[in-house]
């Protein structure tokens, strides 16, 4: 019996003991570390830069007084439609001074200076039509040649926003011919009223103020009668058909950016529209952020490429998401940018395996601010921690959220 007492009492001892040390293995065991798991993806992937922005009708012509006088009232509306040589207002002159030596010098001057400049417009208007009848020429070759499959759709789109663009230039530089036949028969008139005065003629009639261009009304600077002088603003004219979108992009941004690169333009209330840079600006300015921060911008120029039908409610001035594509590929190797570190200069992130932590290195391409490039170390059917804490090392346990 005292045998089988003394075996009982070290069973018992020893169940103890392991139950003791199992105790103590079990507290100082570290708990599992929580973390949130993305996994590796392989899928398309872009860079952009996305500002907000605004349209701009391309040619604007501001209207103003020819003469000082007392201004009629203007009867037209912001967004009346106008063509050249239609009567806008008029203006009832003050008496015509006439002109000394040095004066009718200085007239005759400004009228040949306006003569030699609607000779250079007429100049640049030849050249536009040359070119837009090029572009119309090459566009009407390549649909001939894309009937039987000779010509990519892309060259052919190309082709047609070349010819596109050639024609918004010819309307352009015939705005701008317009503009300087009546800068010409502006200049002439003070002279002719002023040598009707020196011979006693004192019947001055209204003088009329006509729209230089094909367009609308953009904006009326004096819409009620009064005294006005001679040069001042009455109204802005421009064709809303010829909208570019002008964007303040950061200069750090800016620096990435050039002509040909292409845009998406959306938020405007519309469809999303295409659209390609034509201009970035080389001088850049100083802006005050929504949060009071100054920011270094520089605007940056874009043409919509569209077809008109797709954006003919935008006007003058209307709010647009600009988002320029910097780079695109369409399958590629990816992880969220949280889940990638670096340690002694390498780049690294935790692969879970098993339930476990594994720390990998990693090579890195491209990143747009949510994603990143992976050339090498990981996977598809890989998952890595997204935001790894200092409690993560190598072969820890994980638990996910």
């Amino acid at each position: 019996m005292a045998k089988k007492g003394f075996a009982g009492k070290w069973l018992f001892w020893g169940v103890f003991v392991l139950l003791a040390i199992a105790a103590v293995v079990v507290t100082i065991r570290p708990d599992p570390v929580w973390v949130d798991l993305a996994p590796v993806t392989r899928g398309p992937m872009e860079i952009t830069i996305k500002e907000e922005g605004k349209t701009r009708v391309r040619d604007r012509y501001v209207v103003s007084s020819p003469v000082a006088g007392y201004l009629h009232r203007v009867l037209l509306e912001v967004g009346d439609p106008v063509i050249p040589g239609e009567l806008l207002t008029e203006v009832d002159p003050m008496p015509a001074s006439t002109l000394d030596a040095r004066s009718r010098a200085e007239a005759e001057a400004k009228a040949q200076s306006a003569r030699s400049a609607l000779n250079s417009t007429r100049q640049k208007v030849a050249a536009a039509e040359a070119e837009a009848d090029l572009a119309v020429r090459e566009l009407a070759r390549l649909q001939a040649l894309s009937d039987d499959h000779f010509v990519s759709d892309e060259r052919l789109q190309q082709a047609k926003a070349a010819a596109d663009r050639a024609k918004a230039i010819l309307r352009s530089a015939r705005f701008d011919e317009e503009v300087m036949a009546h800068e010409l028969a502006a200049a002439r008139t003070r002279l002719e009223v002023s040598a009707a005065r020196a011979n006693g003629d004192g019947a001055v009639e209204r003088v009329p103020v006509r729209s230089p261009v094909n367009g609308s009304v953009l904006g009326i600077v004096r819409k009620s009668e009064g005294v006005i002088q001679a040069g001042e603003a009455i109204l802005e004219l421009g064709d809303p058909g010829a909208l570019e979108v002008v964007v303040d992009v950061l200069s750090f941004d800016a620096v990435n950016l050039r002509p040909g690169i292409e845009a998406r333009l959306t938020g405007w209330g519309g469809g999303t529209l295409d659209a390609v840079v034509r201009r970035v600006e080389p001088v850049g300015f100083e802006d005050v952020s929504a949060l009071g921060v100054e920011e270094r911008r520089v605007q940056v120029v874009a043409d919509i490429t569209s077809p008109p039908d797709a954006w003919q409610s935008l006007g003058d001035g209307y709010r647009v998401d600009a988002e320029f594509l910097l780079w695109r590929s369409d399958i590629v190797l990816q992880v969220p940018e949280s889940a990638i570190f670096v340690s002694d200069g390498q780049h690294q992130v935790f692969r879970v395996v098993d339930d476990r932590a594994v720390l990998t290195n990693v090579s890195v391409g491209r990143t747009n601010g949510f994603h990143t490039v992976i050339q090498d170390g990981l996977g598809e059917a890989d998952r890595v921690v997204r935001h790894p804490d200092r409690q993560l090392e190598h072969g820890s346990q994980v638990r996910v959220r």
